[in-house]
């Protein structure tokens, strides 16, 4: 079937229907000349669903709930001269000065931001 473009404008919604049942293409035209074809879209396959579709492709390989006791390296002091050139924050300098004497704010010295240099 061929159609030209001002009709194809004025009736578009109704010959997109037509396509769709009849999978039969229209030509436009413009002055006589095929310009565009509108043609039904290739049969697809039915889409698998997006939720679960990884369901049994995992491993669980021990504990994963309980919380190993594992001493962290920012609380013991490990890793303390790794940050030996680093200003402290002013949230740690306050912690600080809150904390009791004698105790640990309990703030890691990771937390502390970096220089940029």
């Amino acid at each position: 079937m061929e159609i030209p473009a001002g009709e194809f404008k004025a009736k578009c919604l109704q010959l997109m229907d037509r396509v769709a049942r009849s999978r039969e293409p229209i030509v436009i035209t413009k002055r006589g000349k095929p310009v565009a074809k509108l043609v039904p879209p290739d049969e697809l396959e039915p889409r698998a669903p997006l939720f679960g579709y990884m369901a049994g492709t995992a491993e669980i390989r021990g504990d994963i709930v309980n919380m190993p006791h594992l001493d962290w390296s920012a609380l013991t002091g490990e890793e303390d001269h790794l940050y030996a050139d680093l200003e402290p924050s002013a949230a740690t300098e306050r912690l600080a000065r809150e904390s009791p004497a004698g105790t640990s704010p309990h703030v890691s010295r990771s937390t502390r931001p970096r220089k940029h240099k």
